[in-house]
């Protein structure tokens, strides 16, 4: 385990596995580099890439200055970036994706994008977060009630039911959720109302890809296309068999295939709208 200093003094926690080109994974909520997909992905990748997976603010071995900021995750992934030589691929999953989206937007020496199913909606139907989401988290969070925090998140937020995070509380998974729960109001800061921002999509100028699973909500998946539609260039690559939960090793074939492919040179023209390649989502 290493560590980096960001612009405001916080110590960001990151390790580094493989050797070639830069390649940084942005976690969602809940994740870090003790629980999540990134450990596994990284190493289905470091194989063809120098991989940089780190935890958030204020997750596990980072630090958490307050007061909390989106620009101040945007200058915590600087710093990782310039811990990988000052420039890198950037790939983020669910609200980590949202993260990058708007790092990338912000000018940050990102040379490639890849976002799997960032949570924007864009349908009128079906379940919506509500207006006031981070506000309750943290109010949850200020009076020490992570379990109930990580409930809310769960059915008000997500939408699972009430049963089945009911049941997710009693298993032992629950522990390791709690000891990261007090960021939940950092993934909402992320996500803002939860639309999907148009006008910072269409100003990304580096090669994007986004992938979604064809076995997610049609909302996940409409969301995903038209975000793709949103970014100058962008491909959609649709992963068989997947869900919001991504097996690593079914995403990483398609990371290596889209990073690897870029020229050397990585340019964009913002002539050509976005693409969806790959198979269609399978049929619900």
């Amino acid at each position: 385990m290493k560590k980096t200093i960001s612009k405001d003094g916080t110590e960001i926690a990151f390790e580094r596995a493989g050797k070639g080109p830069a390649l940084i994974l942005v976690d969602g909520a809940l994740c870090s580099m003790a629980f999540g997909p990134m450990p596994k992905l990284a190493a289905e990748l470091s194989g063809q890439f120098t991989v940089i997976w780190y935890d958030r603010r204020g997750r596990n071995l980072s630090g958490n200055t307050k007061p909390y900021a989106v620009k101040r995750e945007i200058e915590d992934l600087s710093a990782v970036i310039q811990e990988a030589g000052g420039q890198a691929f950037v790939m983020g999953i669910s609200s980590g994706a949202a993260l990058a989206l708007a790092a990338t937007a912000s000018g940050l020496p990102v040379t490639g994008l890849a976002m799997y199913e960032p949570p924007f909606f864009v349908d009128q139907g079906g379940h919506y977060p509500p207006p006031d989401a981070k506000e309750k988290l943290t109010q949850l969070i200020d009076s020490d009630r992570r379990s109930d925090a990580l409930k809310y998140f769960m059915h008000n937020m997500i939408g699972a039911p009430s049963i089945f995070v009911t049941l997710f509380s009693l298993m032992p998974v629950w522990s390791k959720l709690k000891a990261v729960a007090h960021t939940l109001p950092h993934d909402a800061a992320v996500m803002g109302d939860f639309s999907l921002p148009t006008a910072l999509a269409a100003s990304i100028k580096v090669p994007t890809l986004v992938a979604g699973g064809a076995k997610s909500p049609a909302s996940m998946r409409h969301a995903a296309e038209v975000l793709t539609r949103a970014v100058p260039g962008a491909r959609l690559a649709w992963l068989p068999g997947q869900k919001h939960n991504v097996s690593p090793s079914v995403l990483a074939p398609v990371l290596k295939n889209f990073f690897l492919g870029l020229p050397s040179e990585t340019t964009k023209s913002t002539s050509e709208p976005g693409r969806v390649e790959s198979v269609k989502p399978a049929a619900q």
